[in-house]
């Protein structure tokens, strides 16, 4: 079994911990998945470079962790579900909504909805949405491009989704009471 260390701005190679450091200004403290990452300074400045443009988007933060819990939970990422779980209880989405996505259901907040359902499609069809998936997220009073601001959602998640998958990163202590598994 391959094990792979949670480094930090001290441990980690010199290339990955600017990468390392920003992450620490945005969330108080370097995720665990990051700290994985960062063995690949390729990968950690990737996610970086996308998770600046995802957060700095069109979205609010409660829409994005709408998208990266469903994209967790649809990817089937212990880590990332407790970790998002976390984030979106602090962002102010409603636990009903939370534990619904969690579940595998549709939140019941409109907005909620219809980003957690296009978000799940476009995993599941890995892509190839219709034009009826579109219109569903556009008839809950969004745009158009904002499916293509929900590709970048997805693009950031499945790094992290990926990689904790992958590297098996411990789930820090503030989100271990968000434990899940794909079952």
């Amino acid at each position: 079994m391959q094990s792979f260390p949670v480094l930090t701005i001290d441990t980690a190679p010199e290339k990955s911990r600017p990468a390392l450091q920003a992450l620490q200004g945005a969330f108080g403290m370097i995720p665990n998945v990051a700290g994985a990452m960062a063995t690949s300074p390729v990968l950690i400045d990737s996610l970086v470079a996308l998770f600046g443009k995802v957060h700095g988007g069109s979205f609010t933060e409660a829409q994005i962790q709408t998208l990266l819990l469903t994209n967790a939970v649809t990817n089937g990422c212990s880590w990332a579900v407790a970790f998002h779980t976390g984030l979106a209880l602090r962002e102010g989405l409603d636990q009903a909504d939370v534990q619904a996505i969690r579940e595998r259901r549709v939140p019941k907040g409109a907005t909620s909805a219809a980003l957690s359902t296009f978000a799940r499609t476009l995993i599941e069809k890995r892509g190839r949405v219709d034009d009826h998936d579109v219109d569903a997220l556009v008839a809950a009073g969004f745009r158009k491009e904002h499916a293509l601001e929900v590709i970048a959602v997805v693009a950031a998640s499945t790094i992290t989704n990926y990689t904790a998958s992958v590297t098996k990163p411990p789930v820090e202590e503030p989100f271990q009471a968000y434990s899940w598994s794909a079952r």
